[in-house]
């Protein structure tokens, strides 16, 4: 808010003035001294969670500090990933660019190496007086991808995404998942034996990364409030309920296995392009899944199992998250601090027959955003506006007062601060995300109501596209490809496509780090 400064209607005294001047001056010092011209951020990034949230509605999930977060924010009920898959999707929050913008759709590829002189997300907060600080799991680090120190004000603090503490599931050495996410050459971790798709052995929560991040956390807010006249921005990542689900036993005892749901339609969409559908790529690197995954859903019992671990990992992560909040409001810091609750893409369990994500479809790309901000115009209500995880850039340098950023790569993104501010403006009419497969790039737009995915060869554009064309009127999931029965309504949708830029294409593979 802008202050103008008035003079007043009628005279007054000379010590009227002076005792009006010094307590405004009190005023304005005991403010200073309280609350930062500029509030913290507190960024919380979770791998692989969908809204398997409470507050969305899930029935399943026991999520109470995600739901009291909700609370108090704003919970965004379309909000959807640029890209289903943890590191370029890192890449689209904290460049503010789009997978096609950037031309990075895998591992492995460095954005310095193409974009050096990018202004990353916490590196403009740094720009404008901020403290910047990381802690696990915010770029991804693994797969030949690395880390960004320009980002960050002190050095990142990294744990581990592929932990097993039972000494029942423990490997001599590493497992193929843990050698990749530490950087070591591909073929060699190909070598490796997989690792367990789980366990649950009775220990504390800090036996694994993400109790050991939230105690960081903890530790790191209440050293930042101790020099207050510099506001911080400080990214937390947490890396449940990511694959293996290895978390506490008690997590797992707070859900009855035989009594969850499981997945009532288990085919893949009748019409879509089979380079557009998926079964393995990332379950079967793991101990039991079949080697080879097909199109047959795993036996009942598997998938139950799979599932009782995707929310145990919910359910663990949501008290770290916890932690981390309650300590935020322990110290007094919650009412200057803007916090963001975002998972990086949405996740398969068993739907369609498909685990995990790396796919265009809705439930791989669906995402859980929730944002809670001082003096913000709506608390504890929800939006249908469509959003982008691109838009969070924007948003916080919004929130934050910050100059519109002007940086070097494209940014993409629409501040949704009018929609913290009102849940029925509506700024945007679709969302946007692409997915490469099978040679081909799919980029596809969702509307309220459809999604319509064009699919061109990555090495010939030019040849012609094939549609795909779904209606979740009646549910999340793909049933029917309808492009060909629905020629005005995948018109109307090409149009909208059309209004987008080409895409990049795929940018080469960065030298590995030594």
């Amino acid at each position: 808010m802008t202050r103008r400064n008035h003079k007043p209607r009628h005279r007054q005294t000379k010590w009227t003035t002076v005792y009006v001047l010094v307590g405004l001056w009190v005023g304005i010092s005991c403010t200073t001294a309280h609350k930062p011209d500029k509030p913290n951020v507190l960024l919380i990034l979770v791998d692989d969670l969908r809204p398997a949230i409470g507050a969305y509605g899930d029935s399943i999930a026991i999520t109470p500090n995600m739901d009291k977060l909700a609370a108090k924010g704003l919970l965004f009920k379309r909000a959807y990933s640029n890209q289903a898959v943890c590191g370029p999707s890192r890449y689209n929050l904290l460049l503010g660019s789009r997978s096609t913008s950037s031309g990075i759709y895998n591992f492995g590829s460095d954005f310095r190496d193409h974009y050096p002189d990018a202004v990353t997300l916490p590196q403009y907060f740094k720009q404008h007086g901020y403290h910047a600080e990381s802690m696990g799991k915010v770029f991804h680090v693994g797969h030949n991808t690395y880390d960004d120190t320009a980002s960050w004000s002190v050095p990142h603090y990294k744990d581990r995404v592929i932990e097993y503490v039972d000494s029942a599931s423990k490997k001599e050495g590493f497992t193929r998942e843990e050698a990749l996410f530490s950087n070591m050459e591909w073929g060699y971790a190909r070598s490796l034996p997989r690792g367990l798709a789980w366990e649950s052995p009775d220990v504390a929560d800090d036996a694994y990364a993400d109790g050991r991040i939230s105690n960081r956390a903890i530790e790191r807010l209440r050293n930042l409030k101790s020099n207050p006249d510099r506001p911080f921005f400080l990214a937390v990542g947490f890396a449940r309920p990511h694959l293996p689900f290895s978390v506490p036993k008690k997590y797992w005892d707070m859900y009855d296995e035989s009594a969850l749901p499981l997945p009532q339609h288990t085919r893949r969409p009748e019409g879509a392009p089979s380079y557009a559908v998926k079964y393995g790529d990332e379950i079967d690197q793991y101990i039991p899944i079949p080697t080879t995954v097909t199109e047959a859903p795993f036996p009942d019992s598997l998938s139950r199992k799979l599932i009782h671990g995707y929310y145990a990992g919910v359910s663990y992560v949501d008290v770290q998250i916890g932690k981390v909040l309650n300590e935020l409001a322990a110290l007094g810091l919650d009412d200057n601090t803007i916090v963001v609750l975002w998972g990086d893409h949405g996740y398969m369990l068993g739907e369609m027959g498909m685990w995990t994500k790396h796919v265009n479809y809705e439930l791989a790309n669906r995402i859980p955003l929730i944002i809670a901000a001082p003096d913000m115009g709506s608390k504890g209500a929800h939006t249908t506006q469509l959003a982008e995880t691109v838009d969070i850039y924007p948003t916080l340098a919004d929130l934050a007062g910050l100059p519109a950023p002007e940086v070097t790569q494209s940014l993409d993104g629409l501040s949704m601060v009018s929609v913290l501010n009102n849940p029925e403006a509506r700024i945007r009419d679709h969302a946007y995300h692409s997915f490469p497969r099978g040679g081909r790039l799919g980029r596809a737009i969702r509307t309220d109501r459809y999604r319509l995915v064009e699919w061109t060869k990555i090495d010939d554009p030019a040849e012609a596209a094939a549609y795909e064309l779904y209606d979740y009127q009646n549910g999340p999931m793909e049933i029917t490809n309808i492009a060909d029965e629905q020629p005005e309504v995948r018109a109307t949708l090409q149009s909208i496509l059309g209004r987008h830029p080409a895409a990049m294409p795929p940018r080469p593979q960065s030298p590995r780090r030594e």
